[in-house]
């Protein structure tokens, strides 16, 4: 069944930040699918919040994904600048997560092709 890699989705995250000029900060992790396979977790800091948002496909082989906001302990407390700082890192995370989205629709690994 077909999925993203690691190395699939650090290509895709920079290339994302290449042609955005936006999302330096954005990261890929490994996630050990389950049946051992090298999927990717992206991961976005947010700069201006004490939450960290990640994002995978909603299942193996979809192109729709999902975006968690993880909580953290601490409550964040924002100033209107910071605010504004925050709305455009959620918007980054937004254009990110169509990216990934078109460009999964009949993606395949090399491995699956």
């Amino acid at each position: 069944m077909p999925f993203r890699s690691k190395e699939t989705l650090e290509t895709w995250v920079s290339e994302f930040h290449d042609a955005r000029g936006a999302g330096d900060r954005i990261k890929v992790i490994v996630q050990d699918g389950s049946d051992g396979a090298d999927t990717g977790l992206v991961i976005v800091p947010l700069e201006h919040a004490t939450i960290s948002i990640s994002m995978e496909p909603v299942e193996i082989g979809e192109a729709s994904w999902r975006v968690t906001f993880e909580p953290q302990p601490d409550t964040t407390i924002l100033n209107s600048h910071q605010l504004h700082g925050m709305a455009a890192e959620l918007a980054v995370a937004a254009e990110l997560c169509a990216y990934l989205e078109a460009r999964s629709v009949g993606h395949a690994e090399p491995d699956d092709a």
